[in-house]
């Protein structure tokens, strides 16, 4: 069995494209590696499927793929919405430094409960002074919020969740089963994702990166939200590609109605904590017995072992806990934790999911048994830990205006370019059949209908 469970050896792909992202660790080699991971398992996928005469070339362009590590979507004539809540970020306690992630109205709620203050950033500011790092990040942690306190690389390694995440693959594959690929008579060289269902159950930022790559190669990708729900400040990137519908999973109708997708899904990828999926009464039992040739990709922040692994956590977060900000801030010569110019984790582990779902997809259509996928966010912080620089001279500082496509694409906010892409398998080139729309704006139905 070869299913992926590193990055692939470098010699897989060609890299064109110059430049690097000013970072204390190696984030555009992270993203070029990435990418070159999704094109090599596509790459035998699209050989095992016979719809290439032999293994594809895959080519990335350096420089692009770290640009798809920030927004791809620019907008003509009007603004996103910003990506933080006017709470969140970084605060000074009294032993060291933590960070608040308020996005979500419950964790913004959880965090002035504990702070005792109204939603006023001088006052919580005042407020967090008062306290030790680690026991805030506890208490709101506790109260149902997430925070977390900035440690060092050497504090991390000696934690014990750091001491799991550590010991954990970069995709760890489990439950092994053997499985029979539907025929999928639309899929081509240029095309050969079109046809599969994608069901998406993630939200911001890694697991939608890792579906809006599948849909690049022609996967016909429904992501599933509770009513109501948005992510205004990254939805026009990541919604590229997709249908999206909305299911109140709480009631029954909603969630015999997601059973109904996933048992005409041929791949299921979500970002449940460990036992979420499993109070929905969605156990792996009952997925097998709904959907028993799917693939099964799922990520967490903290990692799936350990006295964290059920601990919500977003990119920003996890790069205080692993060290990442405090790296960077000795690394910056600066006062305060300094992160990655990018959310690397987030799209890091998302290209690394779609290439755990091509692997998983290229081992069923070879006759061979697959297994659940699981990554982290942690985990991915690692792989970044260990990676070395190999572009250091020019400096990608942003997007310049030849790095995007000419063509207008209209999403459901207004339109604009998207950046072109980075990579290219053999015939295969990504492009989306549809643009980004808002969430909740088609009907919980497949787009492609079974043959």
């Amino acid at each position: 069995m070869s299913l992926i469970s590193a990055l692939p050896a470098t010699d897989g792909y060609r890299k064109t494209g110059t430049g690097a992202w000013s970072s204390v660790y190696a984030v555009s080699e992270l993203a070029t590696a990435t990418f070159g991971a999704v094109g090599q398992e596509l790459a035998r996928l699209m050989t095992a499927l016979n719809l290439s005469p032999s293994a594809p070339n895959v080519s990335v362009d350096h420089r692009l793929a770290s640009l798809w590590y920030q927004y791809s979507f620019k907008p003509n004539g009007w603004e996103m919405p910003s990506l933080w809540d006017a709470i969140a970020g970084d605060y000074q306690t009294a032993d060291g430094w933590i960070r608040l992630h308020t996005n979500l109205p419950r964790h913004r709620a959880a965090a002035l409960k504990v702070l005792e203050v109204k939603a006023d950033r001088d006052a919580v500011s005042q407020a967090v002074r008062r306290w030790s790092a680690s026991e805030l990040e506890s208490a709101i942690v506790a109260q149902g919020g997430v925070s977390a306190a900035m440690r060092s690389r050497a504090v991390w390694l000696e934690h014990p969740q750091g001491r799991a995440v550590s010991r954990d693959p970069l995709i760890g594959w489990h439950s092994p089963r053997q499985i029979k690929l539907r025929d999928r008579s639309e899929a081509t060289a240029e095309r050969p994702l079109a046809g599969l269902r994608v069901l998406d159950l993630t939200r911001v930022l890694a697991g939608p990166v890792s579906t809006r790559t599948l849909a690049g190669f022609g996967a016909d990708v429904l992501r599933v939200d509770p009513p109501g729900w948005d992510e205004p400040g990254v939805i026009p990137d990541i919604s590229l590609g997709k249908s999206c519908t909305y299911l109140d999973l709480k009631s029954p109708s909603g969630l015999e109605k997601l059973q109904e997708l996933l048992s005409q899904a041929d791949v299921f990828v979500h970002g449940y904590r460990p036992g979420a999926l499993d109070a929905l009464g969605l156990t792996r039992a009952k997925r097998d017995e709904l959907a028993p040739n799917r693939v099964e990709v799922t990520l967490d922040a903290y990692g799936w072992q350990g006295p964290w692994a059920a601990r919500r956590g977003f990119d920003s977060l996890v790069q205080m806990s692993a060290g990442i900000a405090d790296a960077g801030c000795d690394w910056a010569n600066a006062d305060k934790p300094t992160p990655l110019p990018v959310q690397a984790l987030d799209h890091a582990t998302g290209y690394l999911m779609a290439a755990a779902v091509l692997s998983a997809l290229a081992e069923a259509a070879s006759g061979n048994a697959i297994m659940l996928g699981q990554l982290s966010l942690a985990r991915t912080a690692e792989l970044l830990a260990i990676l070395g620089k190999s572009d250091t001279k020019e400096v990608i500082a942003g997007a310049n205006p030849s790095d995007y496509s000419q063509a207008l694409e209209e999403s459901g906010w207004g339109s604009g370019h998207r950046l072109k892409p980075a990579l290219t398998v053999g015939a295969a080139k990504m492009f989306w059949d549809k643009p980004a729309p808002k969430l909740g704006t088609s009907a919980p139905v497949w787009a492609t209908a079974i043959t």
